[in-house]
């Protein structure tokens, strides 16, 4: 995600220098035609530039809404993560515990599944964000669950859901010794399953594309549009259309490369939402929970981008 607030200019017209360059030399090619060989019918002032102008930034500006309202939802599901993985991980430190009696290597267990639990959780969401970004999770989580096996961690699939369920099994071996009663073991259940929740709709936005629709006929109509504007600009504007008509068909089509950035949150792209740094303050925040004082410093924007 780019935090920057002085943006560079080459990074903000990435992705549209060839299209520029294109619709430049359209214009020229146009201009040539009707000043210099005198071809009167290459250019009208009855074009209605402003009719299909309107149209078009309908178009766009709606995908753009769509683009953005899935951009939107990826961060928010990202922020239900950070609240229940400190919720999971505050129930895990302050409701399990032994019986009174204990002997003092009951409760040395009791602790080491409580840090075992909540190291789990950091493993969980570092697993997560990398699996939507398509990147091998077992390198960035096999030192936090050193009692995994790299190997089978390798092999699985959905390696987030398979922490999860390691999770759910030492939790309900805590149920049987008595270290939770059932209404502490429901609460922690449903912050896990509220865990999921979340999952499956960041999973659901990774897996579910933008309709070809509304990819293609913005692009299309947007293309269009700019390919009429010295036409219509040139009986006016002369030897001076390349100007405007660049400078216009630049913004229909940054506007147009808005959405399409932004329709795929989880593409490890500058302008994803930043998991790296999400996750990083999640580890901060859950092992500040079980006494550690060497911490992973917050995640800093790199260049103006935070990933």
């Amino acid at each position: 995600m780019i935090v920057s607030q002085r943006q560079r200019l080459t990074r903000m017209v990435q992705g549209l220098v060839p299209a520029l360059f294109s619709l430049l030399g359209w214009d020229f090619l146009i201009v040539f035609c009707y000043k210099v060989l005198h071809w009167s019918w290459v250019g009208s002032n009855h074009v209605p530039l402003g009719s299909f102008g309107t149209v078009v930034g309908i178009i766009v500006g709606f995908r753009n809404a769509s683009a953005y309202g899935r951009w939107w939802e990826a961060r928010t599901l990202w922020g239900a993560i950070v609240n229940r993985s400190r919720t999971l991980a505050r129930q895990v430190m302050t409701t399990m515990s032994p019986e009174l009696a204990a002997t003092p290597a009951e409760q040395a267990e009791v602790a080491a599944l409580q840090r075992d639990l909540v190291l789990h959780q950091v493993a969980y969401v570092h697993a997560l964000r990398q699996q939507l970004r398509g990147i091998d999770p077992v390198p960035t989580v096999a030192h936090l669950v050193p009692r995994e096996d790299p190997a089978a961690m390798a092999r699985e699939k959905n390696l987030a859901l398979t922490l999860q369920t390691r999770m759910s099994a030492m939790l309900v071996a805590a149920r049987r010794r008595g270290w939770l009663d059932e209404w502490q073991w429901q609460a922690i259940e449903q912050s896990m399953a509220s865990l999921m929740d979340s999952q499956g709709g960041a999973e659901r936005i990774k897996s579910t594309p933008m309709p070809k629709q509304f990819d293609f006929f913005p692009r299309l109509f947007a293309q269009i549009y700019c390919l009429f504007l010295p036409i219509g600009m040139v009986v006016d504007m002369g030897w001076y259309t390349p100007l405007g008509s660049t400078l216009v068909g630049f913004m229909f089509l940054a506007l147009e490369r808005i959405g399409r950035v932004l329709e795929d949150p989880f593409e490890n792209r500058i302008n994803d939402v930043s998991m790296t740094a999400i996750a990083t303050t999640i580890e901060i925040n859950l092992r500040q929970l079980l006494g550690d004082v060497e911490l992973p410093p917050p995640a800093q924007p790199v260049d103006g981008i935070l990933w």
